[in-house]
């Protein structure tokens, strides 16, 4: 279908897997992407910017991708933190299949590739990191931040990156309106993208 797009749930389009080679966590690796999701040629410069803006992730805990396509930040995360369990959460699944084969071919076996509904409602984050689907819409996106945002631990900080043409500066706005538990801050600007920090408080 041509309508298909890197946020359907299931793609219509016949599958055709791809090889790509891309650096993540200091070294070239050799992995396998596809169409009908998010940049299936190569790591998009948002995540790019994200990955070396953000601090190094908590050693420890449950840290969350959020809208992880073929899964560049979990794996970052995944070879960063080894003792974190890291949930890499897309609607996509064809997406999500990807993140487990290519979690398997890297070795990583703290990474759980799951539906939003497939994430246990009691699980609270130690961070989150993101490069959210702008495109899904304003209406749905305040959604999808109203309902992961808070479930960060007290004291835990959520990465967002966003491009500044669409719309990183209002977002900002809107979390700091809408987030009053959350302290928001823009700590990159780097290529026409915003890396913006919504700290939790601790109480």
């Amino acid at each position: 279908m041509a309508s298909d797009h890197y946020f359907t749930g299931v793609p219509g389009t016949e599958l055709k897997l791809r090889t790509v080679t891309v650096h993540l966590a200091g070294a070239e690796r050799e992995l396998t992407t596809a169409n009908g999701i998010f940049s299936p040629s190569r790591v998009d410069q948002g995540t790019q910017v994200l990955l070396s803006e953000t601090p190094r992730p908590p050693a420890t805990g449950n840290i969350l991708d959020l809208g992880c396509g073929w899964g560049p930040i979990a794996f970052t995360i995944a070879f960063a933190s080894p003792d974190a369990t890291v949930w890499a959460v897309d609607v996509n699944e064809r997406s999500l299949e990807l993140v487990r084969m290519n979690a398997e071919k890297l070795g990583l076996d703290n990474v759980r590739a799951v539906l939003p509904d497939q994430v246990p409602a009691d699980l609270v984050f130690d961070s989150i990191w993101s490069n959210p689907p702008i495109r899904i819409g304003k209406q749905a996106l305040h959604e999808m931040l109203e309902y992961w945002l808070p479930r960060l631990a007290p004291g835990s900080d959520a990465w967002l990156v966003v491009q500044k043409n669409l719309g990183a500066d209002s977002l900002h706005r809107w979390l700091q309106e809408h987030l009053p538990d959350f302290d928001v801050t823009r700590e990159a600007i780097s290529k026409g993208y915003r890396v913006l920090r919504a700290g939790r408080h601790d109480s």
